[in-house]
């Protein structure tokens, strides 16, 4: 569990990523001394960017290879300008988005028997990796939240990889499950 300290020096890294990117700025990532020692530390992470409760853009690692600080301020940074769901964040726009940063688990492989079993062992708080040699997505916990029904997330997991959900029964595919901390600035008042 990270410190709610450690939560606001990560909201602070992306948020200034961002902010100097729209001031014309070129962002530099953090400095690593100084840091908490778990900040510094190899990590992965997800930022997403939320205008009027409404997904604005979200960028992360699923594995971790580079320390978590500087995970977070490249991820905020893709997550406002290179999200190829959206177009570049504005300034304008800048004031109304609010950041959430997710800090990821290792991966740990899920398996399973069948779409039955599979669907028995999910629980709201995974993360979901699905992988196959026509493709790779994830799935953040929060995807849960709008795509409640296990089938459901299934599919839309699979479809997110271009996939079809008969994929969950090719003995190639592989799935991994994750969990997050996830926390933005409301989180810590």
């Amino acid at each position: 569990m990270l410190s709610n300290e450690e939560k606001r020096t990560l909201l602070d890294i992306a948020e200034s990523a961002i902010d100097q990117a729209l001031r014309g700025v070129n962002p530099q990532p953090p400095a690593l001394a100084g840091l908490p020692p778990r900040l510094a530390r190899t990590g992965a992470s997800f930022v997403t960017l939320t205008k009027n409760g409404r997904l604005r853009g979200c960028i992360g690692s699923v594995e971790a290879y580079r320390p978590l600080a500087e995970d977070v301020h490249y991820n905020a940074l893709a997550a406002a300008f290179r999200d190829p769901r959206f177009p570049p964040l504005t300034p304008a726009e800048w004031p109304e988005t609010e950041v959430e940063v997710s800090v990821l688990s290792p991966l740990r492989p899920l398996e399973y028997g069948s779409l039955d079993d599979l669907i028995r062992q999910l629980t709201p708080d995974m993360g979901l990796v699905l992988e196959h040699p026509r493709g790779r997505a994830t799935y953040l916990p929060q995807v849960w939240e709008q795509l409640p029904d296990p089938e459901l997330f299934l599919a839309s997991l699979a479809q997110k990889a271009g996939l079809d959900p008969s994929v969950y029964a090719d003995p190639a595919t592989r799935l991994y499950y994750y969990t997050v901390e996830k926390f933005t600035r409301r989180d810590l008042e």
